[in-house]
């Protein structure tokens, strides 16, 4: 394999990434406000035959990413309103819409299959794509992935480095402390499920429109796309780069088995395929193995050297889910909140003033 091919491998693998990485971040964002949506594998298959169904009838290609941006924000409303106003179970509204979801594209979309349609062209940018290596892995790309590029560091300052971003962490992880700050918070996971649902629906015209061209049905391979952004986003720990570096991981696995498949003749091809999937499963426990009391006795035995580095480290890939994921919030006066806690304060005041009295 010369460098050339190698470098234009690279950078196939990171376009091919670049549709997760919009169902990644969608997913983060919706999760980080409490609201899990589960319909994120039917909502990309929906949106990718929608997409394709109204580029191809119009012969205009951002007509299909708006039309698949607007299914998927449609999607995540209903999911909003089922769970958030609704209080339904967010995993069982999540299960059904997916499915439904995935059923309507294959019925919808059985007149568009195998038709040649509309495809995004790759756009150089002008300079730096004659840059040495990086012009061929990052400035020769079609314009999904520039954006899938500019998105990974939007999110992650948004969530991490505004106020807005606190806010938006606040409503995930403790809702009613938010509410007490001014936070509408009803409003706010219906904003960010939306805005969420619009990404994640994004991620279907990335695909019909940039990666594969066309509208397969059944054989698109598209159908666990979203079970696998789902477990990257956890993967992810709800932070947008490492969620970005997983879908970048998962597409260099998918790339590496189609290159060991000429090396590797004893092993059944099929194999290959199927190999990123169970080592993604294998990446998910690694990531979470920390949080596992067998793992905090053996780091206890271990030399302390040993033990600070290993902690480290599994700190550093622990990863937890915002404490709301999936909890209604039921909404109170602010009053009757400040009032509640102030009770508890003064229970917990008397409670130590007995103790001191006592010894």
């Amino acid at each position: 394999m010369t460098q050339e091919t190698l470098l234009i491998g690279l950078a196939g693998v990171l376009a091919s990434a670049a549709p997760v990485v919009f169902a990644v971040i969608g997913e983060t964002l919706s999760e980080r406000a409490g609201v899990l949506n589960l319909s994120m594998n039917g909502t990309i298959l929906l949106a990718a035959m929608g997409g394709f169904a109204v580029a191809y009838t119009t012969d205009n290609i951002l007509l299909g990413f708006l039309a698949g941006m607007l299914i998927g924000a449609l999607v995540a409303l209903v999911v909003a309103f089922a769970s958030i106003t609704l209080k339904q179970s967010q995993v069982a509204v999540g299960f059904v819409l997916a499915l439904t979801c995935r059923d309507l594209s294959y019925f919808l979309g059985s007149p568009y299959m195998g038709v040649p349609g509309p495809r995004l062209q790759v756009v150089p940018i002008p300079l730096l794509s004659d840059i040495p290596v990086l012009g061929t892995l990052f400035f020769r790309q079609d314009f999904i992935t520039y954006l899938s590029f500019l998105f990974i560091f939007l999110a992650w300052a948004w969530i991490f480095r505004t106020r807005s971003g606190l806010m938006l962490q606040g409503i995930g992880e403790k809702p009613a402390a938010a509410y007490i700050r001014g936070a509408n918070v009803t409003l706010m996971r219906y904003v960010y499920t939306v805005i969420g649902g619009a990404l994640i629906g994004l991620t279907g015209p990335a695909y019909s429109l940039a990666i594969r061209a066309g509208w397969m049905g059944t054989i698109s391979g598209l159908d666990g796309i979203g079970w696998i952004a789902l477990a990257i986003t956890i993967f992810g720990g709800w932070n947008p780069l490492r969620g970005a570096f997983g879908a970048y991981l998962f597409a260099f696995l998918q790339w590496l088995g189609l290159v060991l498949q000429p090396v590797l003749t004893q092993v059944p091809s099929q194999v290959l395929q199927v190999a990123p999937f169970p080592l993604m499963i294998l990446t998910l426990l690694l990531v979470n193995i920390g949080n596992a009391e067998w793992v905090e006795r053996t780091l206890a035995a271990m030399p302390e050297s040993t033990r600070k580095f290993f902690a480290k480290l599994l700190r550093a890939m622990r990863a937890s889910p915002p404490a709301a994921l999936g909890v209604p919030f039921i909404s109170r006066s602010r009053k009757r909140v400040l009032g509640g806690l102030y009770r508890r304060i003064c229970a917990r005041g008397r409670k130590l003033r007995a103790v001191f009295v006592k010894y």
